[in-house]
């Protein structure tokens, strides 16, 4: 399966109101907002979007809202996994009759599978679900690193299609670059390393930074895959003080308070997460300031 989610694809905060419910009509906005500055496809239910808090309700409604607002005008991809394989496939089937256009599964966390059940985990799921499929390896927070020996044999199955790698191991993800099928992408996890993915033979960036400098972000990429390696190269240190700042607190508190700051009322985390303390909010205030936001 040859399928295209684009080079820049945003991972949405979760827009609340006052008392903590979900803002649906901010939702909307902010999504397409994102799409006129630079965003091609967008993530939904990822960690930016305070999944975790999020009842099953919410998710489905969520999911609803911006399926029947911009199908047609963007593909939505929503984060369905878990580490329970069978509760991961029935909200993929949820999620599937809802009418997104992929998902994307996470590396089963807390419980530490070994290689080979992990990779049976996605490949029940891909023969299950059938849509698109973006797996997610961020073993800072699962725990678990999934192998390139066992992300070369999921890249295998048909509708397995990418993976957003966020381990920082670049030598790692170099040597799966250089032996990964054709038709099997490279996403980069996180923002700073967006452009060294790039150099090594990945698609683009699922990215947290592109609520507030999508259309860079996007500049970026197409620049370096131009053959305008400096210009790519004098973007992406512009924009090193964006990418560091947003993880100054846990994600998504910084980026929530930045888009605050702007004029964009994406509202507060919810518990387990607090508002940024009032040192790192000057410090973002600082940073947007730099870059002309506010």
């Amino acid at each position: 399966m040859k399928y295209d989610f684009g080079e820049l694809l945003t991972a949405m905060v979760t827009p609340m109101q006052s008392g903590g419910h979900l803002n649906l009509d901010k939702t909307v906005e902010l999504a397409n907002y994102l799409l006129k500055n630079g965003t091609d496809s967008l993530l939904i239910l990822g960690t930016t979007g305070e999944t975790p808090t999020l009842s099953h309700n919410e998710k489905l409604l969520l999911m609803e809202v911006l399926v029947d607002e911009l199908k047609g005008k963007t593909k939505i991809v929503a984060g369905t996994g878990s580490y329970n394989t069978k509760e991961t496939i029935a909200f993929s089937r949820e999620a599937r009759e809802i009418g997104v256009d992929g998902i994307m599964v996470v590396v089963p966390y807390y419980n530490k599978p070994p290689q080979r059940a992990l990779y049976e985990h996605f490949r029940i799921i891909a023969e299950d679900i059938k849509l698109p499929i973006i797996i997610y390896n961020v073993p800072g927070r699962t725990a678990t690193n999934l192998e390139n020996d066992t992300i070369l044999k999921l890249a295998k199955i048909d509708n397995i299609v990418a993976i957003k790698e966020a381990s920082g191991d670049m030598g790692r993800i170099s040597d799966l670059a250089a032996k990964k099928p054709a038709n099997f992408e490279i996403y980069s996890g996180d923002d700073n390393l967006t452009l060294p993915i790039l150099s090594v033979g990945g698609k683009g960036v699922v990215s947290v930074a592109a609520h507030l400098v999508g259309k860079e972000i996007k500049e970026m990429i197409q620049s370096y895959k131009k053959g305008n390696v400096k210009q790519a190269a004098q973007i992406n240190n512009k924009l090193s003080s964006i990418f560091q700042g947003i993880f100054i607190d846990t994600n998504p508190i910084p980026i929530k308070a930045a888009l605050n700051m702007i004029g964009f009322d994406v509202g507060t985390t919810r518990l387990p997460l607090l508002n940024l303390e009032s040192e790192n909010q000057l410090k973002i205030n600082s940073i947007l300031k730099e870059h002309h936001l506010i």
